[in-house]
């Protein structure tokens, strides 16, 4: 879909709800999801229908523009009242969650459209999203105006592709750019493809950029790739070795405070709380209606389930309503599959209270994926949030200060340190 294009249609009713429109079954995870979800995988069938998914595999890459990726969905927030209910969060707000597992569904669209082969009989490729960089809240997101989401392929390698993501609001009449002040939001998501058959890498279709912009975002994404591929091993050796004395003298000084809360806690700062009373942690079995398209659990879903989590365990804490600003970057390590058990646990690694006025409250959520048949237990992401607290409430809160986070155990001191680092 070119930018010129119109926008896939959202409604506030679940897709496919229309009688002989209906989609097979197995095509329609996104029914169980939000309605963009459902939108999005929708389009998405109609390429799986077209492809042979018994075909050969592809044998020849086609050269594909962003623009022939560039997809874009209006959420019609001030015209469709079903839709806005479906997005608001208690507090009259828009449920970030909800807008994260929408921004892995469209980029996965995306991913898809710009891999599909021009010959429709060969069978399409096994796209997963490997990972996420930052994404956070530039501005306020309001539910009386409407909302774009839009996105492009930005750089390709040999199997791997990066996608440029950006959350608009309020969405510009007649124009396909943006102004910055517009820009709610903006990630870059890292998908690599797999023969859907035998499960190896696959090469993708090669990418040609030609504006200017286009070219920029090109080179800063081939740059991040290079950097990652170059510094993943030696930041791991980095944050084990570098700083010795430094991290030694931080650890101790962290771990003497925590020995008196645990120790001592009638002597301790009465502003400050150990990590481990701080938890807050959820178990679900992912079931069918989970899935992507492939048949294993969303990649949004896990995103939506961590933030939903991370921000029960910040209000918890705080005491009052928590603001998000964002969510570092998250890899996706272990596919997760239908019927596996999977928990999330969370917990405040530390907080930064240097102003009153916005401190800063850092959560940790892991996941894991849990199989009692083989008495296994891995994790599958790690997902760090940063909130902050809603000013209206701080200037009227009984609540004298955000407490400062201390360890318990070596072992959450050094995460704690590692992290802040």
């Amino acid at each position: 879909m070119g930018a010129s294009e119109q926008p896939i249609p959202v409604a506030g009713r679940g897709a496919g709800e229309e009688s002989g429109r209906r989609k097979p079954l197995d095509l329609w995870p996104g029914m169980y999801h939000s309605p963009v979800t459902a939108a999005l995988w929708q389009a998405r069938s109609n390429i799986t229908e077209r492809d042979g998914k018994h075909g050969p595999p592809q044998s020849k890459l086609v050269k594909r523009t962003p623009e022939q990726s560039r997809t874009r969905v209006l959420y019609s927030f001030s015209s469709d009242p079903i839709l806005r209910e479906q997005y608001r969060n208690p507090w009259n707000g828009c449920r970030i969650g909800k807008l994260l597992e929408d921004l892995d569904a469209l980029a996965g669209t995306i991913a898809m459209k710009h891999c599909a082969d021009d010959d429709h009989t060969t069978r399409p490729l096994l796209l997963v999203t490997a990972s996420v960089d930052k994404i956070s809240l530039k501005k306020p997101l309001h539910l009386d105006k409407d909302l774009q989401m839009k996105g492009a392929v930005a750089w390709v390698g040999r199997s791997s592709m990066e996608i440029r993501m950006e959350v608009i609001q309020p969405v510009q009449a007649n124009t396909h750019k943006p102004l910055t002040d517009d820009i709610a939001m903006i990630a870059n998501f890292k998908f690599v493809a797999r023969d859907s058959k035998t499960k190896k890498a696959a090469l993708v279709n090669q990418l040609i950029p030609e504006s200017e912009e286009e070219k920029q975002l090109y080179q800063e994404a081939e740059a991040r790739d290079e950097y990652r591929k170059q510094h993943r091993k030696q930041h791991e050796d980095i944050l084990g070795n570098r700083n010795a004395e430094y991290d030694h003298e931080k650890l101790k000084e962290l771990l003497l405070e925590g020995r008196i809360l645990c120790d001592m806690p009638a002597l301790a700062d009465h502003n400050t709380i150990l990590i481990r009373d701080t938890k807050l942690e959820n178990a679900i079995i992912c079931q069918p209606q989970q899935r992507n398209m492939h048949g294993r659990i969303f990649g949004g879903f896990l995103m939506r389930r961590a933030y939903e989590l991370a921000f029960s365990t910040c209000y918890v804490f705080g005491g009052m309503r928590p603001l998000f600003l964002e969510v570092d970057h998250v890899d996706f390590r272990k596919p997760v599959d239908v019927g596996n058990l999977l928990r999330f646990k969370a917990c405040v690694l530390y907080t930064e209270v240097e102003r009153p006025d916005r401190p800063l409250i850092h959560i940790e959520v892991v996941a894991y994926v849990t199989q009692p048949e083989l008495r296994s237990s891995e994790v599958s992401n790690t997902f760090h949030f940063t909130f902050s607290l809603d000013p209206n409430f701080l200037k009227t809160s009984t609540i004298s200060a955000v407490r400062r986070v201390l360890p318990a155990s070596e072992e959450e001191a050094r995460a704690c340190v590692a992290r802040y680092d």
